[in-house]
């Protein structure tokens, strides 16, 4: 197996948040109406650079990974990527930001991250809505990175992964292979094929396989956002009028 060495980045993700009402994709869509996702996507045309955002010295990776997708959305609609400044990353991390009672480390919460985009914006980029996904449905996870333009995915890290060329399972989930041995982090897909997936973390792409995915990935989300669909336009069987009324019931 190819292998690579890391250097020192850090993580920052904290552990996964529950919420009941957080919505879920599958209520708002129709598998019957949906059209089939293509086997390959690839969002990450018309982007240059993918910047570090300080992941390297602070546990911001949750803010570093909705800045990505951010670039990776306004590239695929405008066919220019909007860079996000690092003082803006930096900034609404101090807004989200807590300690991690096992480390002493500074990270965030999915969860938070989320309602704050929605609330309050980073560097005045504001999402319509989230909804949460099961891990390991592979169709709808490609679906709804095909429709909305990626994903949003928390992962409880190895340390085998630290020296992983492409993240791979071992065939162990103990020892080094132990999910969260390493620590949790939060990453944006960009990209996708029948045996891996492709990640954006610390300022360059990182592919994993869906079998990695499997038992690393523990929280999920698709994101609609007016920089990547455009207005009220929805896509074929995805019942936006819905998810818009439920969401105006959710006070979070």
């Amino acid at each position: 197996m190819a292998t690579t060495t890391i250097a020192m980045h850090m993580l920052g993700k904290l552990p996964v948040r529950t919420d009941v009402r957080t919505l879920a994709l599958a209520r708002y869509v129709d598998r019957a109406k949906l059209p089939a996702p293509p086997d390959d996507l690839d969002e990450t045309t018309h982007v240059e650079d993918w910047p570090m955002y300080g992941n390297d010295r602070i546990g911001d990776c949750t803010i570093a990974a909705a800045a990505h997708m951010i670039e990776a959305w306004t590239a695929a609609g405008h066919g220019r990527a909007v860079e996000v400044t690092e003082a803006s990353v930096l900034g609404a991390f101090d807004r989200v930001k807590l300690v991690d009672p096992a480390t002493g480390e500074e990270g965030a919460v999915v969860l938070d991250v989320l309602r704050m985009w929605r609330k309050t914006g980073i560097d005045r980029h504001r999402i319509g809505a989230f909804a949460r996904l099961p891990v390991h449905d592979h169709e709808l996870l490609r679906t709804a990175a095909w429709l909305f333009g990626g994903l949003y995915l928390g992962l409880q890290l190895p340390i085998s992964a630290q020296r992983q060329a492409t993240w791979d399972w071992t065939g162990s989930l103990s020892g080094p292979a132990m999910p969260g041995s390493w620590g949790g982090h939060a990453v944006d897909v960009v990209r996708y094929g029948p045996t891996s997936l492709t990640v954006v973390t610390w300022g360059r792409l990182q592919e994993m396989t869906w079998s990695f995915s499997d038992r690393y990935v523990d929280e999920a989300y698709c994101i609609l956002s007016p920089d990547f669909l455009l207005g009220d336009q929805a896509p074929n069987g995805f019942d936006l009028e819905a998810l818009k009324a439920d969401l105006a019931l959710v006070t979070a």
